[in-house]
């Protein structure tokens, strides 16, 4: 099973809207956040600079999807 993610975009005015890329990160398995999380890309995002995003939206961190598992596959049906 394929862990869960959070994704997490630093809010703007911390950086340029060129470095506003959404990064992927492990959830957490504690009962609150964490004052810094760590993305699957190795940055560290602290708590107060970044916004929980709840769908994907936005540009992906390269780095994050290269890094991040893949989900489950489910088989995929035949064509006709």
């Amino acid at each position: 099973m394929t862990p869960p993610i959070l994704l997490v975009r630093l809010r703007s005015g911390v950086v340029g809207e060129s470095r506003r890329v959404v990064h992927v990160v492990p959830c957490p398995d504690v009962p609150r956040i964490p004052d810094v999380l760590v993305a699957y890309c190795g940055a560290e995002i602290r708590a107060g600079v970044a916004e929980l995003l709840p769908r994907p939206c936005g540009m992906p961190c390269t780095a994050c999807l290269i890094s991040a598992p893949l989900p489950a596959s489910a088989p995929v049906p035949a064509g006709d």
